[in-house]
């Protein structure tokens, strides 16, 4: 099922063939930068695995991301249930992550601006959150130019102590 169009890519379900591609994304260290760690093929399955099971439970998801032009798997892009512990938690997380070959093409603000669109005006939903780690300025930059607002800083739970990632950044918005 196609979920949501934009001019250059489409967020849809997932394929068996979006797999091995998705395993090269999540292996990859400047991708994965902005993260604890890369993941494993089995990490990755896992993965793959339980956005597949959110899709079906919820109707919403982290979708997969294409190219329209190409046809090629980019990365994904959409929702997911944050319910780690914290003082905003359970919410509404808007993330994405794509492969570098797609970066610096504005995909990412536009897939995330469409995204909102859709969860605002097909999901209901009346808020969606945003964070990433501090340091991640290319992520707080797409956060910024999809209209979120910056609401504090938080030390995310599943982050080492020690970890430069530790100190994250919150962005919000509403259904206006």
């Amino acid at each position: 099922m196609i979920y949501i169009e934009t001019a250059r890519l489409t967020l849809r379900d997932w394929k068996e063939t979006d797999l091995e591609p998705f395993r090269r994304l999540n292996a990859d260290e400047e991708v994965m930068t902005y993260f604890p760690e890369t993941l494993t093929s089995e990490e990755t399955n896992a993965f793959y695995k339980a956005i597949i099971s959110e899709i079906e439970e919820c109707g919403f998801g982290l979708y997969a991301v294409e190219e329209k032009t190409n046809k090629e798997f980019i990365g994904f892009l959409g929702f997911h249930r944050a319910t780690f512990d914290a003082d905003f938690t359970p919410c509404i997380e808007i993330g994405w992550r794509l492969k570098k070959e797609a970066w610096g093409k504005g995909y990412a603000t536009e897939g995330a601006a469409a995204c909102l669109e859709y969860g605002f005006s097909e999901l209901n939903f009346t808020d969606i959150y945003s964070f990433t780690a501090a340091i991640n300025s290319p992520s707080k930059n797409v956060m910024r130019k999809i209209g979120m607002n910056f609401i504090g800083d938080f030390d995310h739970p599943k982050v080492k102590d020690d970890s430069a990632l530790k100190k994250h950044v919150l962005f919000h918005i509403n259904q206006k």
